[in-house]
Protein backbone atom coordinates (compact mmCIF):
# COMPACT_ATOMS: atom_id res chain seq x y z
CA UNK A 1 0.00 0.00 0.00
CA UNK A 2 3.09 2.17 0.35
CA UNK A 3 3.92 4.08 -2.98
CA UNK A 4 6.82 2.71 -4.97
CA UNK A 5 8.77 6.10 -5.02
CA UNK A 6 8.48 5.89 -1.08
CA UNK A 7 9.11 2.53 -0.16
CA UNK A 8 12.02 1.40 -2.60
CA UNK A 9 14.13 4.98 -1.82
CA UNK A 10 13.97 4.15 1.88
CA UNK A 11 14.75 0.82 1.61
CA UNK A 12 18.17 1.98 -0.23
CA UNK A 13 18.49 4.76 2.51
CA UNK A 14 18.26 1.75 5.25
CA UNK A 15 20.92 0.18 3.76
CA UNK A 16 23.83 2.96 3.15
CA UNK A 17 24.58 2.66 7.15
CA UNK A 18 25.50 -1.35 6.22
CA UNK A 19 27.24 -0.78 3.40
CA UNK A 20 29.14 2.18 4.49
CA UNK A 21 29.53 2.65 8.16
CA UNK A 22 28.96 -1.25 9.72
CA UNK A 23 31.16 -2.94 6.92
CA UNK A 24 34.09 -0.52 6.87
CA UNK A 25 37.42 -2.47 7.08
CA UNK A 26 39.59 1.24 7.51
CA UNK A 27 39.06 4.67 9.51
CA UNK A 28 38.96 6.19 5.99
CA UNK A 29 36.78 4.25 4.76
CA UNK A 30 34.42 4.62 7.91
CA UNK A 31 34.88 8.68 7.45
CA UNK A 32 34.38 8.62 4.01
CA UNK A 33 31.39 6.13 4.11
CA UNK A 34 29.73 8.23 6.95
CA UNK A 35 30.16 10.95 3.86
CA UNK A 36 27.98 9.06 1.77
CA UNK A 37 25.80 7.72 3.57
CA UNK A 38 24.66 11.17 5.03
CA UNK A 39 24.03 12.60 1.30
CA UNK A 40 22.45 8.94 0.26
CA UNK A 41 20.12 8.88 3.14
CA UNK A 42 19.63 12.55 2.04
CA UNK A 43 18.65 12.00 -1.40
CA UNK A 44 16.76 9.08 -0.42
CA UNK A 45 14.49 10.92 2.04
CA UNK A 46 13.98 13.63 -1.08
CA UNK A 47 12.55 11.46 -3.30
CA UNK A 48 10.40 9.76 -0.83
CA UNK A 49 9.22 12.80 0.38
CA UNK A 50 8.11 14.79 -2.84
CA UNK A 51 7.44 11.21 -4.74
CA UNK A 52 4.25 12.70 -5.84
CA UNK A 53 6.17 15.92 -7.58
CA UNK A 54 7.98 13.60 -9.20
CA UNK A 55 5.10 10.72 -10.35
CA UNK A 56 4.16 13.97 -12.17
CA UNK A 57 7.80 14.56 -14.05
CA UNK A 58 7.00 11.47 -15.40
CA UNK A 59 10.64 10.30 -15.45
CA UNK A 60 11.91 14.18 -16.62
CA UNK A 61 14.66 16.34 -14.43
CA UNK A 62 12.94 19.46 -14.26
CA UNK A 63 16.13 21.29 -12.13
CA UNK A 64 19.47 21.45 -12.36
CA UNK A 65 19.67 19.79 -8.61
CA UNK A 66 17.30 17.18 -9.28
CA UNK A 67 20.36 16.55 -12.22
CA UNK A 68 23.46 15.84 -9.72
CA UNK A 69 20.57 14.47 -6.75
CA UNK A 70 20.59 11.45 -9.90
CA UNK A 71 24.22 11.79 -10.75
CA UNK A 72 24.92 11.29 -6.76
CA UNK A 73 22.66 8.33 -5.98
CA UNK A 74 23.51 6.71 -9.12
CA UNK A 75 27.45 6.91 -8.18
CA UNK A 76 26.07 6.02 -4.73
CA UNK A 77 24.94 2.89 -5.73
CA UNK A 78 27.66 1.59 -7.88
CA UNK A 79 29.83 2.25 -4.66
CA UNK A 80 27.77 0.22 -2.07
CA UNK A 81 27.90 -2.77 -4.60
CA UNK A 82 31.34 -2.55 -4.71
CA UNK A 83 32.27 -1.94 -1.51
CA UNK A 84 30.25 -4.90 -1.10
CA UNK A 85 31.54 -7.82 -3.49
CA UNK A 86 34.48 -5.73 -5.26
CA UNK A 87 34.41 -4.19 -9.25
CA UNK A 88 33.06 -6.71 -11.52
CA UNK A 89 29.02 -5.42 -10.87
CA UNK A 90 29.79 -1.71 -10.44
CA UNK A 91 32.08 -1.89 -13.80
CA UNK A 92 29.30 -3.44 -15.67
CA UNK A 93 26.94 -1.05 -14.50
CA UNK A 94 29.52 1.96 -15.69
CA UNK A 95 29.64 1.02 -18.86
CA UNK A 96 25.90 0.60 -19.10
CA UNK A 97 25.54 4.52 -18.27
CA UNK A 98 28.22 5.24 -20.24
CA UNK A 99 26.39 3.33 -23.23
CA UNK A 100 23.43 5.02 -22.44
CA UNK A 101 24.57 8.24 -22.73
CA UNK A 102 27.63 7.95 -25.64
CA UNK A 103 25.81 4.98 -27.50
CA UNK A 104 24.27 7.33 -30.39
CA UNK A 105 28.14 7.66 -31.30
CA UNK A 106 28.71 4.01 -32.02
CA UNK A 107 27.43 3.37 -36.10
CA UNK A 108 27.07 0.10 -35.62
CA UNK A 109 23.79 -1.80 -34.86
CA UNK A 110 24.72 -1.54 -31.30
CA UNK A 111 24.24 2.34 -31.52
CA UNK A 112 20.55 3.84 -30.13
CA UNK A 113 19.19 7.09 -30.96
CA UNK A 114 20.28 8.97 -27.93
CA UNK A 115 18.27 10.07 -25.10
CA UNK A 116 18.37 13.67 -23.78
CA UNK A 117 20.23 13.63 -20.09
CA UNK A 118 17.32 15.06 -18.36
CA UNK A 119 15.24 12.23 -19.51
CA UNK A 120 17.93 9.38 -19.44
CA UNK A 121 18.85 10.47 -15.59
CA UNK A 122 15.51 11.27 -14.47
CA UNK A 123 14.30 7.63 -15.82
CA UNK A 124 16.84 5.87 -13.70
CA UNK A 125 16.45 8.01 -10.70
CA UNK A 126 13.21 9.35 -10.01
CA UNK A 127 10.86 7.02 -12.28
CA UNK A 128 10.52 3.32 -12.09
CA UNK A 129 12.70 2.39 -14.62
CA UNK A 130 15.71 2.03 -12.57
CA UNK A 131 16.82 1.76 -9.12
CA UNK A 132 13.24 2.03 -8.26
CA UNK A 133 11.83 -0.28 -11.08
CA UNK A 134 10.40 -4.13 -10.34
CA UNK A 135 13.87 -5.57 -8.86
CA UNK A 136 14.66 -3.71 -6.16
CA UNK A 137 10.89 -4.26 -5.50
CA UNK A 138 11.18 -7.86 -5.20
CA UNK A 139 14.32 -6.81 -2.45
CA UNK A 140 11.81 -4.95 -0.75
CA UNK A 141 8.82 -7.02 -0.59
CA UNK A 142 9.97 -10.85 -0.98
CA UNK A 143 14.01 -11.09 -0.33
CA UNK A 144 13.80 -9.23 2.37
CA UNK A 145 11.46 -10.70 4.66
CA UNK A 146 12.92 -14.05 3.74
CA UNK A 147 16.11 -13.20 4.76
CA UNK A 148 14.86 -11.96 8.13
CA UNK A 149 13.34 -15.49 8.01
CA UNK A 150 17.00 -16.92 7.75
CA UNK A 151 18.75 -14.75 9.70
CA UNK A 152 16.18 -15.42 13.08
CA UNK A 153 16.86 -19.48 12.31
CA UNK A 154 20.35 -19.28 12.10
CA UNK A 155 20.84 -16.88 15.65
CA UNK A 156 18.91 -20.14 17.74
CA UNK A 157 19.46 -23.69 18.11
CA UNK A 158 17.89 -23.79 14.13
CA UNK A 159 21.23 -24.41 12.48
CA UNK A 160 22.56 -26.89 14.98
CA UNK A 161 19.36 -29.04 14.23
CA UNK A 162 20.04 -28.70 10.42
CA UNK A 163 23.30 -30.67 11.32
CA UNK A 164 21.87 -32.99 14.00
CA UNK A 165 19.35 -34.42 11.50
CA UNK A 166 22.01 -35.01 8.96
CA UNK A 167 24.04 -36.75 11.32
CA UNK A 168 21.33 -38.87 12.56
CA UNK A 169 20.52 -39.35 9.25
CA UNK A 170 23.75 -40.42 7.27
CA UNK A 171 26.12 -40.19 9.98
CA UNK A 172 26.24 -44.37 10.41
CA UNK A 173 26.90 -44.64 6.46
CA UNK A 174 30.01 -45.44 4.85
CA UNK A 175 31.47 -42.06 3.48
CA UNK A 176 29.22 -40.61 6.42
CA UNK A 177 31.08 -37.25 7.62
CA UNK A 178 30.78 -35.49 3.87
CA UNK A 179 26.91 -36.70 4.09
CA UNK A 180 26.28 -34.86 6.59
CA UNK A 181 27.87 -31.78 4.71
CA UNK A 182 25.72 -32.68 1.43
CA UNK A 183 22.62 -33.22 3.94
CA UNK A 184 23.46 -29.94 6.10
CA UNK A 185 24.25 -27.89 3.57
CA UNK A 186 21.14 -28.53 1.11
CA UNK A 187 19.14 -27.93 3.77
CA UNK A 188 21.26 -24.54 5.01
CA UNK A 189 21.76 -23.43 1.45
CA UNK A 190 18.34 -23.43 0.90
CA UNK A 191 17.38 -20.41 3.69
CA UNK A 192 20.97 -18.74 2.94
CA UNK A 193 20.97 -17.91 -0.32
CA UNK A 194 24.68 -17.47 -0.72
CA UNK A 195 26.58 -20.22 -1.48
CA UNK A 196 29.83 -18.46 0.17
CA UNK A 197 28.13 -17.94 3.33
CA UNK A 198 26.97 -21.68 3.10
CA UNK A 199 30.43 -22.52 3.57
CA UNK A 200 31.49 -19.97 5.67
CA UNK A 201 28.94 -21.12 8.39
CA UNK A 202 28.43 -25.25 7.56
CA UNK A 203 32.14 -25.64 6.50
CA UNK A 204 32.94 -24.76 10.45
CA UNK A 205 31.47 -27.97 11.83
CA UNK A 206 32.11 -30.17 8.63
CA UNK A 207 35.47 -29.38 7.81
CA UNK A 208 37.12 -29.93 10.78
CA UNK A 209 34.96 -33.32 11.12
CA UNK A 210 35.97 -35.36 7.98
CA UNK A 211 39.60 -33.58 8.37
CA UNK A 212 39.27 -35.74 11.30
CA UNK A 213 38.36 -38.74 10.01
CA UNK A 214 41.04 -39.15 7.86
CA UNK A 215 39.27 -37.44 4.69
CA UNK A 216 41.75 -36.23 2.02
CA UNK A 217 41.81 -32.26 1.86
CA UNK A 218 40.65 -31.44 -1.45
CA UNK A 219 37.69 -33.82 -1.74
CA UNK A 220 36.14 -32.78 1.85
CA UNK A 221 36.56 -29.35 0.52
CA UNK A 222 34.90 -29.96 -2.42
CA UNK A 223 32.33 -31.77 -1.07
CA UNK A 224 31.31 -28.97 1.18
CA UNK A 225 31.70 -26.09 -2.18
CA UNK A 226 29.18 -28.91 -4.14
CA UNK A 227 26.78 -28.84 -1.78
CA UNK A 228 26.91 -25.37 -0.60
CA UNK A 229 26.27 -24.44 -4.30
CA UNK A 230 23.14 -26.85 -5.00
CA UNK A 231 21.69 -25.26 -1.15
CA UNK A 232 20.61 -22.43 -3.43
CA UNK A 233 18.21 -24.59 -6.02
CA UNK A 234 16.88 -26.90 -3.18
CA UNK A 235 12.86 -25.98 -2.44
CA UNK A 236 11.35 -24.51 -0.58
CA UNK A 237 12.99 -21.25 -0.74
CA UNK A 238 15.73 -21.65 -2.77
CA UNK A 239 17.36 -18.63 -2.09
CA UNK A 240 16.54 -15.65 -3.21
CA UNK A 241 16.47 -16.65 -6.87
CA UNK A 242 13.32 -18.27 -6.45
CA UNK A 243 11.29 -15.04 -5.78
CA UNK A 244 13.26 -13.17 -8.31
CA UNK A 245 12.05 -15.72 -10.55
CA UNK A 246 8.41 -15.32 -9.16
CA UNK A 247 8.74 -11.30 -10.59
CA UNK A 248 10.20 -12.06 -13.50
CA UNK A 249 8.38 -15.01 -15.15
CA UNK A 250 4.89 -13.73 -13.57
CA UNK A 251 4.63 -17.71 -12.84
CA UNK A 252 3.64 -18.47 -9.10
CA UNK A 253 5.66 -19.59 -6.70
CA UNK A 254 4.23 -22.94 -6.00
CA UNK A 255 4.88 -23.69 -9.47
CA UNK A 256 8.38 -23.27 -9.30
CA UNK A 257 9.17 -24.76 -6.16
CA UNK A 258 7.80 -27.87 -7.87
CA UNK A 259 9.40 -27.45 -11.29
CA UNK A 260 13.22 -26.85 -8.75
CA UNK A 261 12.21 -30.13 -6.73
CA UNK A 262 13.36 -33.07 -8.71
CA UNK A 263 16.00 -31.33 -10.74
CA UNK A 264 17.44 -30.21 -7.11
CA UNK A 265 17.09 -33.90 -5.96
CA UNK A 266 19.17 -35.28 -9.05
CA UNK A 267 21.73 -32.81 -8.18
CA UNK A 268 22.35 -33.61 -4.85
CA UNK A 269 22.01 -37.67 -5.46
CA UNK A 270 24.91 -36.87 -7.66
CA UNK A 271 26.59 -36.28 -5.42
CA UNK A 272 25.74 -38.70 -2.87
CA UNK A 273 27.04 -41.58 -5.45
CA UNK A 274 30.03 -39.62 -6.25
CA UNK A 275 31.00 -39.67 -2.74
CA UNK A 276 30.26 -43.33 -2.51
CA UNK A 277 32.43 -43.52 -5.37
CA UNK A 278 35.16 -42.02 -3.40
CA UNK A 279 34.32 -43.83 -0.05
CA UNK A 280 35.05 -47.34 -1.73
CA UNK A 281 38.69 -45.70 -2.99
CA UNK A 282 39.84 -43.97 0.14
CA UNK A 283 38.11 -46.26 2.12
CA UNK A 284 36.18 -43.09 4.06
CA UNK A 285 34.70 -43.74 7.51
CA UNK A 286 31.41 -43.08 9.10
CA UNK A 287 30.84 -40.71 11.81
CA UNK A 288 31.97 -42.68 15.40
CA UNK A 289 29.23 -43.34 17.32
CA UNK A 290 30.38 -41.41 20.15
CA UNK A 291 30.43 -38.27 17.97
CA UNK A 292 26.63 -38.70 16.48
CA UNK A 293 24.15 -36.61 18.68
CA UNK A 294 21.60 -38.54 20.85
CA UNK A 295 17.49 -39.43 19.53
CA UNK A 296 16.39 -36.97 22.07
CA UNK A 297 18.97 -33.90 21.03
CA UNK A 298 18.43 -34.66 17.24
CA UNK A 299 14.17 -34.45 18.24
CA UNK A 300 14.85 -31.53 20.06
CA UNK A 301 16.71 -29.50 18.17
CA UNK A 302 15.19 -30.55 15.14
CA UNK A 303 11.82 -28.57 16.35
CA UNK A 304 13.88 -24.85 16.53
CA UNK A 305 14.07 -25.76 12.20
CA UNK A 306 10.69 -28.07 12.02
CA UNK A 307 7.82 -25.23 13.81
CA UNK A 308 8.93 -22.34 11.72
CA UNK A 309 8.72 -23.84 8.77
CA UNK A 310 5.86 -26.25 9.45
CA UNK A 311 4.65 -22.38 10.02
CA UNK A 312 5.37 -21.43 6.80
CA UNK A 313 4.54 -24.11 4.64
CA UNK A 314 0.78 -24.22 6.47
CA UNK A 315 0.02 -20.53 6.18
CA UNK A 316 1.10 -20.79 2.55
CA UNK A 317 -0.90 -24.28 1.57
CA UNK A 318 -3.32 -24.58 3.74
CA UNK A 319 -4.52 -21.50 4.87
CA UNK A 320 -3.79 -19.58 1.38
CA UNK A 321 -1.88 -16.38 2.60
CA UNK A 322 0.61 -14.85 0.32
CA UNK A 323 4.48 -16.45 0.17
CA UNK A 324 4.91 -12.85 2.19
CA UNK A 325 2.92 -12.97 5.07
CA UNK A 326 3.90 -16.66 5.73
CA UNK A 327 7.33 -15.69 6.13
CA UNK A 328 6.31 -12.93 8.68
CA UNK A 329 4.24 -15.45 10.75
CA UNK A 330 7.22 -18.20 10.69
CA UNK A 331 9.79 -15.10 11.83
CA UNK A 332 7.25 -14.77 14.73
CA UNK A 333 7.50 -18.20 15.38
CA UNK A 334 11.24 -18.68 14.86
CA UNK A 335 12.02 -15.52 17.19
CA UNK A 336 10.02 -17.19 19.41
CA UNK A 337 11.96 -20.08 19.59
CA UNK A 338 15.52 -18.14 20.40
CA UNK A 339 14.50 -17.75 24.04
CA UNK A 340 14.55 -21.68 24.03
CA UNK A 341 17.75 -23.34 24.31
CA UNK A 342 18.29 -27.55 24.03
CA UNK A 343 17.40 -28.55 26.94
CA UNK A 344 14.87 -27.39 26.14
CA UNK A 345 14.30 -24.30 29.30
CA UNK A 346 13.67 -20.41 28.10
CA UNK A 347 16.39 -18.79 28.94
CA UNK A 348 15.68 -14.73 28.80
CA UNK A 349 18.98 -13.45 28.57
CA UNK A 350 20.16 -15.50 25.96
CA UNK A 351 17.35 -15.16 24.10
CA UNK A 352 17.60 -11.04 24.19
CA UNK A 353 21.39 -11.86 22.83
CA UNK A 354 20.21 -14.19 20.32
CA UNK A 355 17.85 -11.61 18.72
CA UNK A 356 20.57 -9.18 19.06
CA UNK A 357 22.79 -10.94 16.79
CA UNK A 358 20.09 -11.78 14.30
CA UNK A 359 18.89 -8.20 14.41
CA UNK A 360 22.47 -7.55 12.96
CA UNK A 361 23.32 -10.84 10.87
CA UNK A 362 20.00 -8.84 9.14
CA UNK A 363 21.31 -5.20 8.57
CA UNK A 364 24.10 -7.37 6.90
CA UNK A 365 22.48 -9.83 4.79
CA UNK A 366 20.08 -7.53 3.68
CA UNK A 367 22.47 -4.99 2.62
CA UNK A 368 24.24 -7.75 0.76
CA UNK A 369 21.44 -8.43 -1.50
CA UNK A 370 20.20 -5.03 -1.62
CA UNK A 371 23.54 -3.10 -2.72
CA UNK A 372 23.56 -5.74 -5.55
CA UNK A 373 20.18 -5.67 -6.72
CA UNK A 374 19.90 -2.24 -6.50
CA UNK A 375 23.18 -2.25 -8.96
CA UNK A 376 22.13 -4.26 -11.14
CA UNK A 377 18.65 -2.35 -11.37
CA UNK A 378 20.93 0.39 -13.17
CA UNK A 379 21.55 -2.36 -15.91
CA UNK A 380 18.25 -3.47 -16.20
CA UNK A 381 17.17 0.46 -17.32
CA UNK A 382 19.60 0.55 -19.11
CA UNK A 383 18.88 -1.92 -21.31
CA UNK A 384 15.29 -1.07 -21.48
CA UNK A 385 15.77 2.60 -22.00
CA UNK A 386 18.27 2.27 -25.00
CA UNK A 387 17.07 -1.05 -26.42
CA UNK A 388 20.04 -3.10 -25.80
CA UNK A 389 17.85 -6.02 -24.74
CA UNK A 390 16.46 -6.40 -28.23
CA UNK A 391 19.82 -5.77 -30.24
CA UNK A 392 21.52 -8.21 -28.03
CA UNK A 393 18.59 -10.91 -28.03
CA UNK A 394 19.09 -10.37 -32.25
CA UNK A 395 22.51 -10.76 -31.71
CA UNK A 396 22.01 -14.27 -29.83
CA UNK A 397 19.28 -15.27 -32.04
CA UNK A 398 21.68 -14.75 -35.79
CA UNK A 399 24.94 -15.91 -33.83
CA UNK A 400 23.20 -19.06 -33.23
CA UNK A 401 21.46 -19.57 -36.60
CA UNK A 402 18.18 -19.20 -35.13
CA UNK A 403 19.14 -22.57 -33.60
CA UNK A 404 18.18 -23.55 -30.20
CA UNK A 405 21.04 -25.57 -28.85
CA UNK A 406 23.76 -22.89 -29.94
CA UNK A 407 21.58 -20.23 -28.10
CA UNK A 408 22.36 -22.21 -25.18
CA UNK A 409 25.67 -22.72 -25.57
CA UNK A 410 25.96 -18.75 -25.94
CA UNK A 411 23.67 -18.34 -23.09
CA UNK A 412 25.86 -21.02 -20.91
CA UNK A 413 29.28 -19.12 -21.95
CA UNK A 414 27.94 -15.68 -21.16
CA UNK A 415 26.29 -17.14 -17.41
CA UNK A 416 29.82 -18.94 -16.57
CA UNK A 417 31.46 -15.52 -17.55
CA UNK A 418 29.35 -12.51 -15.59
CA UNK A 419 28.85 -15.22 -12.75
CA UNK A 420 32.87 -15.23 -12.33
CA UNK A 421 32.86 -12.66 -9.52
CA UNK A 422 28.97 -11.56 -9.27
CA UNK A 423 27.02 -13.56 -6.72
CA UNK A 424 24.49 -16.09 -8.78
CA UNK A 425 21.33 -13.98 -8.43
CA UNK A 426 22.86 -11.22 -9.83
CA UNK A 427 24.36 -13.10 -12.85
CA UNK A 428 21.05 -14.42 -12.87
CA UNK A 429 19.15 -11.44 -13.46
CA UNK A 430 21.37 -9.60 -15.69
CA UNK A 431 21.98 -12.85 -17.74
CA UNK A 432 17.96 -13.81 -18.21
CA UNK A 433 17.12 -10.05 -19.19
CA UNK A 434 19.55 -10.26 -21.97
CA UNK A 435 19.13 -14.19 -22.77
CA UNK A 436 15.99 -15.01 -21.81
CA UNK A 437 14.16 -13.06 -24.36
CA UNK A 438 16.12 -14.95 -27.17
CA UNK A 439 15.33 -18.20 -25.74
CA UNK A 440 11.87 -17.64 -25.06
CA UNK A 441 11.78 -16.29 -28.88
CA UNK A 442 13.13 -20.21 -29.97
CA UNK A 443 9.58 -21.68 -28.36
CA UNK A 444 11.61 -22.37 -24.75
CA UNK A 445 8.84 -21.92 -22.11
CA UNK A 446 9.66 -18.77 -19.73
CA UNK A 447 10.06 -20.99 -16.90
CA UNK A 448 12.45 -23.14 -18.99
CA UNK A 449 14.63 -20.60 -19.99
CA UNK A 450 14.83 -19.23 -16.68
CA UNK A 451 15.49 -22.17 -14.82
CA UNK A 452 18.37 -23.20 -17.33
CA UNK A 453 20.51 -19.34 -16.71
CA UNK A 454 19.48 -20.02 -12.95
CA UNK A 455 21.59 -22.94 -12.79
CA UNK A 456 23.79 -22.10 -15.32
CA UNK A 457 24.72 -18.83 -12.84
CA UNK A 458 25.41 -21.45 -10.29
CA UNK A 459 28.33 -23.17 -12.45
CA UNK A 460 30.36 -20.44 -11.71
CA UNK A 461 30.19 -20.96 -7.88
CA UNK A 462 32.59 -24.57 -8.28
CA UNK A 463 34.19 -24.22 -11.98
CA UNK A 464 37.53 -22.46 -12.01
CA UNK A 465 39.43 -20.02 -12.90
CA UNK A 466 36.95 -17.85 -10.56
CA UNK A 467 34.99 -19.95 -8.20
CA UNK A 468 34.10 -18.32 -4.67
CA UNK A 469 32.91 -21.26 -3.23
CA UNK A 470 35.69 -23.50 -4.06
CA UNK A 471 37.96 -20.77 -2.41
CA UNK A 472 36.53 -20.33 0.62
CA UNK A 473 36.19 -23.84 1.25
CA UNK A 474 40.22 -24.38 0.68
CA UNK A 475 40.77 -21.34 2.49
CA UNK A 476 39.20 -23.00 5.53
CA UNK A 477 40.98 -26.42 5.09
CA UNK A 478 44.15 -25.19 3.84
CA UNK A 479 44.75 -27.08 0.34
CA UNK A 480 45.56 -25.79 -3.23
CA UNK A 481 42.30 -24.24 -4.69
CA UNK A 482 42.57 -25.45 -8.29
CA UNK A 483 42.84 -29.23 -6.92
CA UNK A 484 39.88 -28.93 -4.54
CA UNK A 485 37.73 -26.97 -7.66
CA UNK A 486 38.76 -29.97 -10.03
CA UNK A 487 37.19 -32.49 -7.69
CA UNK A 488 34.48 -30.33 -7.28
CA UNK A 489 33.60 -30.57 -10.13
CA UNK A 490 33.58 -34.02 -10.93
CA UNK A 491 31.72 -34.37 -8.09
CA UNK A 492 28.99 -31.83 -9.55
CA UNK A 493 28.38 -33.51 -12.70
CA UNK A 494 24.46 -33.11 -12.15
CA UNK A 495 25.18 -29.09 -12.31
CA UNK A 496 26.79 -29.30 -15.78
CA UNK A 497 24.08 -32.01 -17.32
CA UNK A 498 20.67 -31.43 -15.41
CA UNK A 499 19.99 -28.35 -16.70
CA UNK A 500 20.59 -29.55 -20.39
CA UNK A 501 17.42 -32.31 -19.70
CA UNK A 502 15.22 -29.85 -18.49
CA UNK A 503 15.23 -28.52 -21.78
CA UNK A 504 15.35 -31.77 -23.87
CA UNK A 505 12.42 -33.47 -21.96
CA UNK A 506 10.88 -30.47 -20.63
CA UNK A 507 8.68 -33.22 -18.24
CA UNK A 508 11.58 -33.17 -15.84
CA UNK A 509 10.22 -29.91 -14.43
CA UNK A 510 6.57 -30.76 -15.02
CA UNK A 511 5.76 -33.04 -11.49
CA UNK A 512 2.87 -31.38 -10.98
CA UNK A 513 1.00 -32.10 -14.73
CA UNK A 514 3.05 -35.18 -16.19
CA UNK A 515 3.82 -36.68 -12.53
CA UNK A 516 4.59 -40.18 -14.83
CA UNK A 517 6.74 -38.24 -17.22
CA UNK A 518 8.17 -36.27 -14.89
CA UNK A 519 9.54 -39.83 -12.46
CA UNK A 520 10.62 -41.65 -16.10
CA UNK A 521 12.86 -38.67 -16.91
CA UNK A 522 14.23 -38.32 -12.98
CA UNK A 523 15.00 -42.63 -13.18
CA UNK A 524 16.66 -42.05 -16.67
CA UNK A 525 18.49 -38.95 -15.58
CA UNK A 526 19.59 -40.28 -11.98
CA UNK A 527 20.81 -43.68 -13.03
CA UNK A 528 22.69 -41.76 -16.09
CA UNK A 529 24.39 -39.76 -13.27
CA UNK A 530 25.06 -42.34 -11.30
CA UNK A 531 26.80 -44.63 -14.20
CA UNK A 532 28.98 -41.19 -15.18
CA UNK A 533 30.02 -40.59 -11.34
CA UNK A 534 31.01 -44.01 -10.21
CA UNK A 535 32.71 -44.03 -14.00
CA UNK A 536 34.93 -40.99 -13.40
CA UNK A 537 35.38 -41.11 -9.69
CA UNK A 538 35.43 -45.05 -8.73
CA UNK A 539 38.07 -47.05 -8.16
CA UNK A 540 37.61 -50.14 -10.92
CA UNK A 541 38.61 -51.77 -14.01
CA UNK A 542 39.31 -49.62 -17.71
CA UNK A 543 36.11 -52.37 -19.14
CA UNK A 544 33.90 -51.42 -15.85
CA UNK A 545 34.38 -47.48 -16.30
CA UNK A 546 33.57 -48.29 -20.63
CA UNK A 547 30.24 -50.11 -19.56
CA UNK A 548 29.39 -47.58 -16.78
CA UNK A 549 30.18 -44.57 -19.61
CA UNK A 550 28.15 -46.63 -21.99
CA UNK A 551 25.03 -46.54 -19.81
CA UNK A 552 25.70 -43.24 -18.26
CA UNK A 553 25.38 -41.69 -21.57
CA UNK A 554 22.87 -44.05 -23.29
CA UNK A 555 20.61 -43.12 -20.48
CA UNK A 556 21.16 -39.44 -20.14
CA UNK A 557 20.38 -39.32 -24.11
CA UNK A 558 17.39 -41.16 -23.89
CA UNK A 559 16.31 -38.74 -20.91
CA UNK A 560 16.85 -35.99 -23.47
CA UNK A 561 15.35 -37.67 -26.08
CA UNK A 562 12.29 -38.19 -24.11
CA UNK A 563 12.10 -41.85 -24.03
Amino acid sequence: MVPNLVARPLHMALILPWVFLYSAKTPIGWWSGLVITAIGVAGCIWIALNHQMLRNQYGFLESGFQVALAITLLLIAMEGARRMIGWPLPLVALSALLYGLLGQHIPSEFGHAGTRLRSFLGTLVVAEGGLWGSLTGVSVGVVAIFVIFGAVLNAGEAGQGFMNVAAAAAGRLTGGAAKVSVLSSALFGSISGSASGNVASTGAITLPAMTRLGYPKRLAAAVEAVASSGGQIMPPLMGAGAFVMVELTGVPYTQIMMAALLPAILYFLTVWVGINAYAQRFELKAVPEDQRPAPRMVFVTSCFFLVPFSVLLVAMFAMGFTPQYAAVLAIFAGAAALFFDATPRMNLAQGFERLGQAFCAIGQQVAMIAALIICASIIIGVLGITGLGIKITSVILSGSGGALWPALLLTALACLLLGMEVPTTAAYVICVSVAGPALIALELEPLQAHLFVFWFALLSTITPPVCGAVFIAAGMIGENWLKVGLTAMTLGLGLYIIPLAMIANPALIQVSTDTAGALIAFVLVGFGLSCLSYALIGQTSWLRRLVLSALGVGACFGALLGF
